[in-house]
């Protein structure tokens, strides 16, 4: 044993976004693990969303991973374990709450063991070992997760027992969140997301936000940093989405793609009048995805393309 002082060593991100249906979760996770790699050839996606995730394949050229059931603790370490011999350096899984409440996931494991308290011991051990593959993994992570609302049964001033409303929960683990750098719920479907969980406090004490690209670099530079004295300035500057007024076509054209609303296009569109006449086409083919992605008539009730 020896005894050192404390520093700050390169860190590879653990990162969660949680959300109800609809809310952003998975492009919400695209533009985060492209911000942190710049390469979309870099990022893969284990979906087990029935390929949800090719909805956004218009963003670039990320890899997916297609996860079916069963939906077991090993049948996830195998997907990561495929993702790390590829050489990828951020692993988005989508989504997490398919290990623990989807076919074959923990509950149907305990419930098919008998459903008895003690024959959890068993599933919480297969299930412990995912997570530990999750934290001992040398790529960055990011897990999404479903969120539901949470009933509980109380007893009222007058002695009746009632049912009352406890805003929301995730469909994981209830000890999932412990184990994260960073964790974003995702609170509406403007895609506006706060950090319930923040080691890094790039975001303790922030107002809600859209996630971009900025964020992944911003989250990056933290990672591999020794020095975080200018966090607070850095994160200022990257969520109040401040730009420079002189920008090249490149540059202008790379901020087209990560707008995340019609309204962040118009005014990106508004503040380069220069490119606007250069730039209308790729200005009109973001326009018609942020449509569409905005659109509910496109997904279904559970947030897949109905063209899936």
């Amino acid at each position: 044993m020896e005894l050192k002082q404390s520093q700050k060593q390169q860190v590879k991100l653990r990162l969660g976004l949680s959300g109800a249906s609809g809310f952003g979760k998975s492009m919400s996770a695209l533009l985060l693990a492209y911000g942190m790699t710049e390469d979309w050839s870099k990022v893969a996606v284990i979906d087990s969303e029935h390929s949800s995730s090719n909805i956004y394949s218009d963003l670039g050229d990320f890899n997916v991973l297609d996860l079916r059931a069963p939906y077991s603790p090993e049948r996830f370490i195998q997907a990561i374990e495929t993702c790390e011999k590829s050489g990828i350096e951020v692993i988005i899984i989508d989504s997490l709450s398919k290990e623990w409440s989807g076919t074959g996931g923990c509950l149907e494991l305990h419930e098919k063991l008998g459903g008895r308290f003690q024959d959890w011991l068993m599933i919480k051990k297969r299930h412990q070992k995912l997570i530990d593959k999750i934290l001992e993994s040398p790529c960055h992570i990011i897990t999404t997760t479903r969120r539901k609302t949470e009933y509980l049964l109380e007893t009222g001033s007058n002695g009746k027992t009632q049912v009352v409303k406890h805003g929301t929960k995730e469909i994981t683990s209830s000890d999932f969140e412990y184990e994260l750098t960073i964790n974003f719920e995702l609170m509406n479907d403007k895609h506006e997301a706060r950090a319930t969980k923040d080691r890094s406090s790039l975001f303790s004490n922030k107002s809600e936000f859209v996630i971009t690209p900025a964020v992944g670099k911003l989250i990056l530079e933290w990672c591999n940093s020794d020095i975080t004295e200018t966090a607070d300035i850095a994160t200022s500057t990257l969520l109040n989405n401040n730009t420079s007024d002189t920008c090249s076509k490149e540059e202008v054209l790379q901020k087209i793609q990560y707008c995340n609303t019609v309204s962040d296009l118009l005014a990106t569109y508004k503040h380069y009048p220069e490119y606007q006449e250069k730039l209308k086409p790729e200005y009109e083919a973001r326009k018609s995805l942020l449509i569409k992605l905005s659109n509910p008539q496109n997904f279904s009730t559970n947030g897949h393309s109905k063209h899936n």
